[in-house]
């Protein structure tokens, strides 16, 4: 099977907006550069920067608990390190590889979240430690690259009479003109753009952190639900291991097999 890539994108810090990239150097075993490379903990979570361990993603602020989160447009520049950070009243910058910058992100995030009392996000950063949801799964999973077939959600869509926007997935590679859910029975195979070669190693099993809305962020759809309810699962897009690096691009071609 044939598709083609219709959009690529990175998430720098766990449960905040994605970045549009037109092309990307992948790695083998490696995911997205700098997708998910940071953090907000919760100020119990146990992490440890010096010592990182994979932590369930309860203990991190993330659209599942904090739906909030879809209203800041961030943007993240990996050549200096510097986070601008959009809310409705203004555009904060700090430089997140920095300490106090760290702080500063944080005691913004605080703010922004109305958190009660002593309650302080720390922002952490332990590359090459990633805060994916499945790092807890393994190391290969915490560096797998998320891939949506665009053509399963329009199924999903027309199924349940409302419209889906597939950015509530959070996927790095969106495909387009696969069969829809086709990713979903290609577990062991293999993914190939240009000399680039990915395995498919796991279906993604969705949670409520795509009930949010992107634009409003309230909840307005139980995604997980709709999905068990029509399709007697909970799956949309699938994890994939880099096993040949390389470049690719908007627009390439990738073939299933």
């Amino acid at each position: 099977m044939v598709a083609t890539i219709d959009s690529l994108t990175r998430y720098p810090i766990k449960g905040l907006s994605g970045h549009s990239l037109h092309s990307v150097q992948l790695e083998p075993g490696r995911g997205f550069p700098f997708d998910r490379q940071f953090g907000f903990a919760r100020p119990d979570s146990g992490f440890d920067p010096k010592d990182p361990k994979p932590l369930e993603k309860t203990n991190f602020y993330m659209l599942a608990r904090d739906s909030a989160l879809a209203l800041l447009d961030t943007e993240f520049n990996d050549k200096n390190g510097m986070l601008n950070v959009k809310s409705a009243q203004q555009t904060h910058q700090f430089d997140i590889t920095t300490t106090e910058g760290k702080k500063n992100a944080s005691v913004f995030l605080k703010s922004f979240l109305a958190l009660q009392g002593e309650e302080m996000p720390q922002l952490f950063e332990a590359s090459p430690h990633r805060f994916t949801d499945v790092s807890v799964v393994s190391t290969k999973l915490m560096n797998a690259v998320s891939i949506i077939n665009l053509d399963s959600v329009l199924e999903f869509s027309k199924k349940i009479g409302q419209e889906v926007d597939p950015r509530r997935f959070r996927g790095n590679i969106h495909l387009a003109d696969l069969p829809a859910f086709s990713e979903l029975d290609a577990v062991d195979k293999h993914i190939t753009i240009g000399k680039v070669r990915l395995k498919i190693v796991m279906r993604t099993k969705r949670c409520p952190a795509t009930q949010v809305n992107l634009n409003t962020g309230k909840r307005d759809m139980k995604i997980p639900k709709l999905l068990q309810q029509t399709f007697g699962h909970m799956d949309m897009g699938v994890y994939a291991e880099v096993l040949e690096g390389g470049m690719i691009a908007e627009g390439d071609e990738a073939v299933l097999a």
